[in-house]
């Protein structure tokens, strides 16, 4: 075996030129392909974490019977939110629990009535993991000593021609299905470039929202905020025994159609990786055929020599095969360095906001990460492809017959 080996690797330098070529395009090919699959999982982890920060942290606590209203925000109070947050606080990779009321409502003045999802808040808390806290244009955050005052989005600020300091009308329904209603001061209008969340988010001090829906030192959900995404599922786990009387989801779970969004974008990407993969294949096609046609004298000796049609055919397989682990490898190589680089600095986005609300999500700094697991597959990939593209040409090889091959010009 040793000897088609060393045989292989000596063949495929003696036409070095080509096999450079070849190497190149390899090269490039997954270089495409990697920095691309990583801006695309850069993208995905930047949507998710800041849909996280802005939709009410990576897990959620909520009441029985939740699950099932979820889309209408249902007024159901926890038994013991306290609880709920001591069982929380100290587990591993937790950097925020807090309590929370939200419910469905309208805000309203002079220039109309529009529906909005009223969030309460505990602002000190909140504040350091909050995106709205990051994203205030006018006035200011809330903070646990606010009374009737309100945050709003720049899209209804705009709805209601109202700025910092002005009064609008908030309504809402009580856990008794009577409706109340309060009026309430902008303190604050945030703008994340997010059309629907600027209309449709409100947020309110939680004692204000207490007195208002008559829910006393009660909350309907309990928000846990991670260091990262991806580790939602072992929380919850460690969860579940100890709040068996409570219904315990994951950011996924509640907001499926950001997960339906990022499926789309994940099915292009693997369509565009397997038409970069198909052409480095067609490339070393093409290159091991030309070698076939090249050397069919020499072939033809080593038939007479006595090297049997298998023989040949896994000797150009081999020669296939190194090319592409040559290629792969460095490819892999380079293919590092450059996300490495890249996501040192990050790459400016901001030229892409106010195209839509998953673009926004993304902030105006796009960092690639692509997991090394990933680049190794890639190049595995890249190696057995290679092979597969020299068995026809092998094939080819071990099908000439010698007389005719020693006469072959």
């Amino acid at each position: 075996m040793m000897k088609y080996i060393k045989m292989a690797w000596r063949n495929m330098w003696r036409n070095w030129r080509r096999t450079l070529i070849a190497s190149v395009a390899i090269v490039l090919g997954m270089i495409l392909l990697i920095f691309m699959d990583a801006i695309i999982r850069g993208s995905d982890q930047a949507i998710y974490a800041n849909a996280v920060r802005l939709y009410g942290g990576n897990v959620q606590v909520h009441a029985p019977g939740f699950r099932d209203k979820s889309s209408r925000l249902p007024l159901l109070p926890l038994e013991d939110g306290e609880v709920v947050v001591a069982n929380v606080i100290d587990k591993p990779n937790v950097v925020n629990v807090s309590r929370r009321i939200s419910t469905g409502g309208m805000v309203s003045n002079r220039e109309g009535t529009y529906p909005v999802s009223i969030t309460a808040i505990q602002p000190e808390s909140e504040a350091s993991v909050s995106l709205v806290a990051e994203n205030i244009s006018e006035g200011r955050f809330l903070t646990d000593d606010d009374g009737d005052n309100i945050l709003i989005g720049q899209e209804m600020a705009n709805l209601l021609d109202i700025g910092v300091g002005d009064r609008l009308t908030l309504v809402g329904k009580r856990k008794d299905e009577s409706m109340r209603q309060r009026s309430m001061t902008v303190v604050g209008i945030f703008n994340l470039g997010l059309g629907d969340a600027e209309r449709g988010l409100v947020y309110i001090n939680l004692p204000v929202a207490q007195t208002l829906y008559n829910l006393r030192d009660q909350e309907t959900e309990v928000a846990i905020t991670m260091d990262q995404i991806g580790q939602e599922n072992a929380l919850i786990s460690s969860l579940e025994p100890a709040l068996t009387n409570y219904e315990v989801d994951s950011f996924y779970d509640l907001r499926p159609e950001i997960g339906e969004v990022l499926a789309q974008k994940s099915t292009f990407t693997t369509a565009l990786g397997f038409i970069v993969l198909l052409m480095a294949s067609i490339g070393i096609l093409n290159l091991m055929l030309m070698a076939v046609y090249e050397r069919t004298r020499e072939m033809g000796v080593l038939a007479a020599l006595g090297m049997k049609g298998r023989q040949l055919m896994g000797l150009f397989l081999l020669e296939g095969m190194f090319i592409g682990l040559i290629g792969a490898v460095l490819g892999c190589i380079a293919s590092w360095l450059l996300v490495t680089a890249v996501a040192q600095v990050g790459i400016d986005y901001s030229m892409a906001q106010g195209t839509g609300d998953i673009t926004a999500l993304i902030g105006n700094r796009l960092y690639p990460s692509i997991p090394i697991t990933n680049i190794v597959f890639y190049g595995l990939a890249v190696v057995v492809i290679a092979a597969l593209a020299s068995l026809i040409p092998a094939w080819q090889a071990s099908r000439n017959e010698p007389a005719e091959a020693l006469h072959y010009i």
